[in-house]
C-alpha cells in the first residue's frame, strides 16, 4: 500500500509540473509586411523574435524566436511566436524584431521599435522596411534596381491559378502606360483598359475575337481570362523579373515574365 501511495504521489507530481510547464506558454501572434510594391521568392524566410530591450547598449538577449518559410505566400505573413511566461520579468521592456531574408541575405527588417507587454493588446502587425544595399547580395541589389516598378510592358504568362500554362502557345498580356491592354490568351486576341492606382489594378471587361482552336488551347484561354477578371493587385518579383497578379485576399492568381 505505501508504495502503491509512493507511485500515485508521483504521478501527480509529474501531471502537476506538466500542467504547470504547459500553463508557461503563451503565444503572440501578428503579421509581416512592407509597403514596397514588390514580390517574395518563393524560397523567401521570415524570422521573427522576442527579445529583452531593457538595456540600451547591450546585445538584446532573445527570449523565443520563429521561422515562417513563406513557400510563395506573399505579405501579409501570419505568425504565432510561441515563449516562456515564466522568463518575462516585470519591470523590464521586452520587443519584436523581424527580418525577412532569401539565401541568407536580408531583404526586409525591422527598423523601429515594437513593445510588447506595456499594458497594449499584445499582438503585432510589423511593418519591415528594405535592407540596405550594403547588406544584400551586390546581384540582388542590381537586379532589384533593375527590376520593372509598374506593370506596363509585355509579359508572358507562366501559370493560371497554380497551373502551368502549355509552351508552344503565346499567353500573353501587355499594359501600355497609359492603362491600354492587349494581348492574346493563346487562341484569340484581347483588349481593354485597366485602371490602375498604386497597387491596385483593374483591368476591366476585356473584349475578344471568337476564333476556335484545339479544346486544351481554349481550356487555357478560358482560365486565363477568368482569372484577370477577378485580379484587384499587382506586384512585381525583382529577382525574377516577373509580375504576379493577386485577388483582393492577396492569393496569386497569375504569375507573367516580362517579354
Amino acid at each position: 500500500m505505501k508504495t502503491l501511495s509512493l507511485l500515485l504521489a508521483a504521478t501527480l507530481a509529474a501531471l502537476f509540473s506538466a500542467g504547470a510547464a504547459m500553463a508557461q506558454t503563451r503565444t503572440l501572434k501578428g503579421t509581416v509586411a512592407y509597403r514596397e510594391r514588390m514580390a517574395l521568392p518563393p524560397n523567401a524566410l521570415v524570422e521573427v523574435k522576442l527579445v529583452d530591450v531593457s538595456l540600451a547598449d547591450a546585445p538584446a538577449p532573445v527570449i523565443a524566436q520563429t521561422s515562417i518559410e513563406t513557400r510563395g505566400r506573399q505579405p501579409p505573413i501570419p505568425f504565432v511566436l510561441q515563449y516562456d511566461a515564466g522568463a518575462i520579468v516585470k519591470r523590464r521592456r521586452y520587443a519584436l524584431q523581424a527580418r525577412i531574408t532569401v539565401d541568407g541575405a536580408p531583404w526586409f527588417v525591422t527598423t523601429t521599435a515594437h513593445p510588447v507587454f506595456s499594458g497594449r493588446r499584445n499582438r503585432a502587425d510589423l511593418l519591415l522596411q528594405r535592407a540596405s544595399a550594403a547588406s544584400a547580395a551586390p546581384a540582388q541589389a542590381a537586379v532589384a534596381q533593375a527590376a520593372p516598378t509598374t506593370p506596363a510592358g509585355r509579359w508572358l504568362a507562366e501559370s493560371v491559378e497554380g497551373r502551368g500554362v502549355i509552351d508552344r502557345l503565346q499567353t500573353t498580356l501587355e499594359i501600355a502606360a497609359d492603362g491600354t491592354v492587349s494581348g492574346s490568351g493563346g487562341c484569340n486576341r484581347f483588349g481593354g483598359k485597366a485602371t490602375i492606382d498604386g497597387e491596385r489594378i483593374d483591368l476591366g471587361r476585356l473584349f475578344s475575337t471568337q476564333m476556335a482552336c484545339p479544346p486544351a488551347a481554349m481550356d487555357q484561354e478560358r482560365r486565363f481570362l477568368d482569372a484577370l477578371a477577378k485580379v484587384k493587385r499587382w506586384r512585381v518579383d525583382p529577382a525574377q523579373r516577373k509580375l504576379l497578379l493577386v485577388d483582393e485576399s492577396g492569393r496569386t492568381l497569375v504569375t507573367l515574365s516580362a517579354m
